[in-house]
């Protein structure tokens, strides 16, 4: 016995074309509303008086004042730890060992694979941000605690760029499940299944990678 054979004529293929555009439209509107959206979380970061300068967070002096006043001293934070939480800090603190090798593990492999593949590399320092510590109303444990949060959830951040970029470059199909927390670039991936256009797509997408910082043609593997 043979299998079912399935047959895809012309309309299918416009049926196809129609649902690419259709999804294009969505995902334009879904940038529409993540701008609107970011330009609502502008106004409100206006209410709390802050502004940049030469790189540094500056606060209005009444607003550090109450920052400060809100302040709770670092002996009276450290006595009103529960038990359990004193316990399970070095657990926590234990995986910087982790965030680190996985840190510079990565980062050697984008400088030395990204440039073969001319896959432009992901700035680091984008990804790795340490503001919090510019806070009044934080005393020095919080703010340890907060530039640790940032560093472990900035690697994750910028491991996972460079990770989205390889899966473009390498193999830019959607999963036929659903993903989730799937990165940005997740959507302009060809369809599962869809092999009539994959290697069109698949070329089409590492183009745009290599163009976005103008990167040389590399030999093809």
């Amino acid at each position: 016995m043979t299998g079912p054979v399935l047959i895809m004529n012309t309309s299918s293929w416009e049926y196809q074309d129609n649902m690419s555009d259709h999804t294009d439209r969505i995902l334009g509107k879904i940038h529409e509303l993540e701008q609107e959206l970011e330009a609502e979380f502008a106004k409100k970061r206006a209410g709390f008086r802050y502004g940049m300068e030469r790189g540094r967070i500056l606060f209005d002096q009444e607003v550090v004042r109450r920052h400060l006043e809100l302040r709770k001293a670092l002996v009276p934070y450290l006595l009103s730890a529960r038990f359990w939480v004193v316990v399970t800090a070095p657990v926590i603190y234990s995986l910087i060992v982790v965030f680190v090798v996985l840190d510079l593990w990565v980062s050697l492999y984008q400088a030395i694979c990204f440039r073969v593949y001319g896959i432009p590399q992901v700035r680091r320092r984008d990804y790795l941000v340490f503001d919090r510590k510019s806070l009044a109303y934080l005393n020095a444990m919080e703010k340890l605690n907060c530039a640790y949060c940032s560093y472990a959830n900035g690697v994750i951040a910028y491991v996972r760029e460079v990770a989205a970029r390889t899966e473009q470059y390498w193999c830019p199909i959607k999963q036929a499940r659903r993903v989730i927390g799937r990165h940005a670039r997740y959507t302009e991936f060809t369809e599962y299944g869809d092999a009539e256009h994959y290697r069109e797509r698949l070329h089409t997408l590492r183009e745009e990678l290599q163009e976005e910082t103008g990167s040389e043609n590399t030999p093809d593997t």
